[in-house]
């Protein structure tokens, strides 16, 4: 139609992202761009990024600065920084300040600067410990059982009486290209040259590949109604050790190599061998039901099984 004004593109969401030298928080970084999401990195100090990602220095997150700043004009925040699991023997109060009191204050922070929606990267640990009767899902009572799962849910509990709308993602074991933790000893003992005796192993266990925890992401950032809840996060096929480690070996261009001892000689072998501590989750179970994310329409893209086999041949190249 003559003197017509053509339409202006839509505007891209602008997402702030803390944690992003992390192993989770580099994979967003890369990956949320592809999706559509112009990205804002909140930084501890001045660092290198990738091309068309905008930074703010905000210092250290326990006692920020430049916040208003930082989170001008931004839709929604995502929230991956804080101490991890793997730091093991911090003291409590260290947890409480990283991971509970910091994720507070920043999101109150967000709200104050009218953030639309703000999603913190929990972990299943703030419902659970290392293993768990039955499957979990966001109904039953959290009962963390370690400092880190402590700081978690009461991070989650804080977000709760704020006025943002928020979602917490408890995260069950994150695997891909640079995980560490229980994810690298796993690779670590398929790389063995030696069958396992771990045919005989039923404990079955959820974990995550992390192009389903960009999926997960990208579903609640879509979401259009409020959410101010909980979400559990987990691939939708829980596997046994020897499947985990049956998977990693494929991905080598390798049998499984598993064999069957029964489940008390295992556990003397490995007392006899003082590895017997760390080891409860090899006889113990912890599956966790997304369903509630899926009805946001999370469709997961990666199975379990060809995930660990990718995540395998990438380390070989």
């Amino acid at each position: 139609m003559a003197g017509a004004t053509p339409q202006q593109p839509a505007r891209k969401p602008l997402l702030a992202l803390t944690g992003a030298t992390g192993f989770i928080g580099q994979h967003l970084l890369k990956e949320l761009p592809k999706r559509g999401y112009r990205l804002r990195v909140l930084l501890r100090r001045p660092t290198m990024l990738p091309q068309g990602c905008a930074s703010a220095v905000i210092g250290d997150l326990a006692k920020p600065y430049n916040m208003a700043e930082a989170l001008a004009d931004v839709d929604a925040v995502i929230h991956s920084a804080g101490l991890a699991s793997t730091m093991s023997g911090l003291p409590e109060d260290d947890y409480r300040l990283f991971n509970t009191e910091a994720t507070v204050g920043f999101a109150r922070a967000a709200e104050r600067a009218r953030v639309k929606r703000f999603i913190f990267l929990s972990s299943i640990r703030a419902q659970s410990g290392p293993t768990c009767e039955g499957v979990l899902t966001e109904d039953r009572e959290p009962q963390p059982t370690d400092a880190y799962g402590r700081s978690k849910l009461e991070a989650e509990r804080g977000l709760a009486e704020t006025g943002l709308d928020w979602a917490a993602l408890r995260l069950t074991l994150v695997y891909g290209p640079g995980a560490q933790g229980n994810i690298a000893r796993l690779i670590k003992l398929a790389r063995s040259p030696y069958p396992l005796p771990l045919a005989g192993l039923k404990a079955k266990h959820s974990l995550l590949a992390l192009d389903n925890l960009v999926e997960a992401v990208d579903r609640v950032l879509a979401a259009p109604a409020p959410l101010k809840r909980p979400f559990i996060v987990a691939d939708l096929k829980p596997l046994t050790v020897g499947e985990i480690v049956a998977a990693l070996r494929q991905g080598m261009g390798r049998r499984a190599g598993l064999f069957y001892v029964p489940r008390p000689m295992l556990k003397a072998a490995l007392r006899a061998a003082g590895q017997a501590a760390g080891c409860e989750p090899l006889f113990g179970s912890l599956v966790a039901d997304p369903s509630a994310l899926k009805r946001l329409d999370w469709a997961p893209p990666v199975a379990t099984q060809q995930g660990l086999a990718a995540l395998t041949q990438h380390s070989m190249r």
